[in-house]
Formats: C-alpha cells, structure tokens, sequence
C-alpha cells in the first residue's frame, strides 16, 4: 500500500529547501528508492513537502538511513527546525 508523508516548516523558504533537497535526493533528479511522487511549494507561513512512497517501509527506510542521519550532520542553508507532519495510508494513488 502506498504511503504519503506531508511536511509542513513554519518559516521555511525555497532557498531551506533547495539546500535540504539537494543533500537528500540524488544529484541527478531521480527521487529516492521507493518514492513515486514529490511536491513542494510555499505554503501560508512556511513551506510544505509531500511525497508518496510505495509503503510505509519505503518510507522508513529512507528516514532512517538518509533524511535524519544527514539533518542531524547540518544541511548549510536548509530548514532551521524540525516539519510538522502528517502520515497517511494512501488508499487511492492515481497518475
């Protein structure tokens, strides 16, 4: 079952997220293993992110081993606090 993760940064700006982008996505545009969609833009206050994985592991495991470990080290110019999120259980992914 797919899984979408919405990420919402009071205060955050396309300059947080291109930083943020560029040290967890792979340089060459593709999307990490497992996600099938991606979308940010500003948002009221903030900037908002969502992405659809193909499970809530592909998820996790993007999380765990990539997204968290390299915002723990610092990303230079990227989002200054942790999102506010939302997990869904997507039951209807269409084209």
């Amino acid at each position: 079952m797919a899984f979408a993760i919405i990420h919402r940064f009071p205060g955050g700006t396309k300059e947080n997220y291109e930083a943020s982008i560029a040290a967890v996505h792979p340089s060459d545009g593709r999307l990490p293993e497992g996600q099938l969609f991606h979308a940010a833009g500003a948002s009221p206050g903030g900037w908002t992110i969502m992405a659809v994985h193909d499970s809530q592991q592909s998820w996790e495991r993007f999380r765990d081993d990539i997204l968290v470990p390299r915002m723990q080290q610092g990303i230079e110019g990227g989002f200054p606090t942790p999102p506010e999120e939302t997990e869904i259980d997507v039951w209807k992914l269409m084209p």
